[in-house]
């Protein structure tokens, strides 16, 4: 058995998603004029454990070739990668997995993209409410991203960090807290419990992406340290 960054492999990967995970979504429009390509190629460096593609508006073959070239740059990095929205495009360009939207889940349901993806493909889906998030807790699912937590351009609302806690508490998957995150607020984040965080601008307007994701990993890996020590002085 081996270990491989963000995900535990038997054989082939299994959906095991680990703790202390971070999570960069990419899209062009938020990486400062670079290519998506670069930003991967830089984050994986940096040692980001998961990426995923969030391309909205660019035709289907443009979407197919990036997706392949970014699956190999994640692969070369054993850095995980998934297509956001379409299991059918994520099984095209060699992706682990996709992640769904609540409104994607209206064209492909869970037990679509599962059998689109097969019982090793990865699943997780976007949750904005408490309600949203319990239903896919009980879903054939992954990991369950929960926010915005905080105020982000890419959304126009925000859904605040009342209840992390309680989200934290009832779940039965990993959970990835997004939205708005940044060095400035993440410690709060981690202070509540969480333990894995998903950012896009946090990242990719980063001048030095790898430095950043860096920043990032050393907060999670801290996170972790503590928990282990926590928990030894408990027995």
């Amino acid at each position: 058995m081996r270990r491989h960054k963000g995900f535990l492999f038997i054989g082939v990967m299994m959906s095991k998603i680990m703790e202390n995970s971070l999570y960069l979504v990419i899209s062009e429009e938020c990486c400062n004029g670079r290519s998506a390509l670069e930003i991967a190629g830089y984050a994986a460096l940096g040692g980001v454990d998961i990426i995923q593609m969030r391309e909205k508006d660019k035709p289907r073959e443009t979407l197919v070739n990036m997706g392949r070239e970014l699956s190999r740059i994640c692969r070369e990095r054993g850095v995980a990668f998934i297509v956001n929205d379409d299991p059918l495009l994520a099984k095209e360009a060699g992706a682990d997995g996709v992640h769904l939207g609540q409104e994607d889940m209206a064209k492909y349901s869970i037990d679509e993209a599962r059998k689109i993806l097969g019982s090793s493909g990865i699943i997780g889906v976007s949750t904005h409410s408490l309600d949203q998030f319990e239903k896919a807790n009980g879903q054939d699912v992954d990991y369950i991203a929960f926010g915005p937590v905080f105020f982000t351009k890419t959304k126009d609302y925000f859904i605040g960090t009342g209840d992390v806690e309680k989200v934290l508490k009832a779940a039965r998957k990993r959970v990835f807290f997004i939205g708005g995150i940044n060095l400035s607020n993440v410690d709060a984040l981690l202070a509540k419990g969480v333990k894995n965080i998903a950012l896009i601008r946090g990242i990719t307007e980063s001048r030095d992406v790898v430095s950043r994701v860096k920043e990032f990993k050393e907060k999670l890996n801290r996170q972790k340290a503590g928990a282990i020590r926590e928990d030894k002085d408990k027995r």
